[in-house]
């Protein structure tokens, strides 16, 4: 099993005073990809203009240029403790104990812009590159899109994307029976509902709450099966989709994926 999470804008500073080593990294045949792609965006970062205009990122954020001018050598940390925001302060990696931290090492990537797919606990910098950057002469679609596509081809088991769209036009997961993207939705009066708002806390709930159970579910029905037995509502969607059904109501007292038992029955 593969579970894809999204990256975050954010980022935790500092970790240990190793710099990014190439050969540790998840798919290793994306090397010379992440290399030439690093290398970019520290030349560009030499231009602070031109690197705030390529980045898109206002006056108060110009300390990530030089995040990205000293990305090569600066120090690193576990992809899952690195990004913050939403769905990492939802996911608590800091307190999953070690047993369910390999696990997660094991099972669960993050697609990163600059890096692609990494492992959870692949040793990463701080950087600031996001899915819509454009550096010169390189645009992130065309520089990844085969290469993480070609990647995750290779994967086998149970594949559960729950990136982004627009990461996953940066390397589409491949189309089989067995690789299924997570789309976080809502019942309210009998209509489905795509969200935003819980969108991000509830797949790092979700993915909390896999990594906790610890199977390597080989199907999509094991998944499911899990998840039912979890108070966890999801069921299939589109095809090639299942569909988290979250309670987003404005009374409910605590946002949760976890269903309340009369609503398994009707999922």
């Amino acid at each position: 099993m593969l579970v894809l999470l999204p990256p975050s804008e954010t980022k935790r500073s500092g970790g240990e005073a190793v710099p990014l080593d190439w050969t540790g990294l998840a798919f290793p045949e994306l090397s010379i990809a992440r290399s030439t792609l690093s290398r970019a965006l520290v030349s560009l970062c030499a231009d602070p203009d031109a690197a705030m205009r390529a980045l898109k990122l206002g006056r108060t954020q110009a300390g990530e240029i030089g995040r990205n001018r000293a990305l090569l050598v600066s120090e690193t940390m576990p992809a899952l403790d690195r990004y913050t925001g939403v769905v990492y302060d939802a996911l608590e990696a800091a307190s999953l104990s070690e047993a369910e931290r390999r696990f997660a090492d094991e099972h669960v990537a993050v697609h990163s812009a600059l890096f692609g797919p990494v492992a959870a606990l692949d040793a990463i910098p701080a950087y600031r590159l996001s899915h819509d950057s454009r550096l010169p002469g390189l645009t992130l679609k065309r520089h990844w899109g085969v290469l993480v596509a070609g990647a995750l081809q290779q994967t086998s088991g149970l594949l559960l994307d729950l990136r982004s769209e627009a990461y996953v036009a940066l390397g589409a997961a491949p189309v089989r029976a067995d690789s299924v993207f997570l789309r976080v939705v809502s019942d309210v009066t009998g209509t489905t509902r795509a969200l935003n708002h819980f969108n991000k806390k509830s797949k790092g709930q979700f993915v909390r709450a896999l990594i906790q159970h610890g199977q390597d579910f080989g199907t999509v029905d094991e998944l499911l099966a899990w998840a039912h037995a979890a108070r966890i509502t999801l069921r299939p969607g589109d095809p090639g989709e299942l569909q988290l059904v979250v309670d987003s109501s404005v009374s409910a007292p605590k946002f949760s994926i976890f269903a309340p038992v009369e609503q398994l029955s009707r999922a």
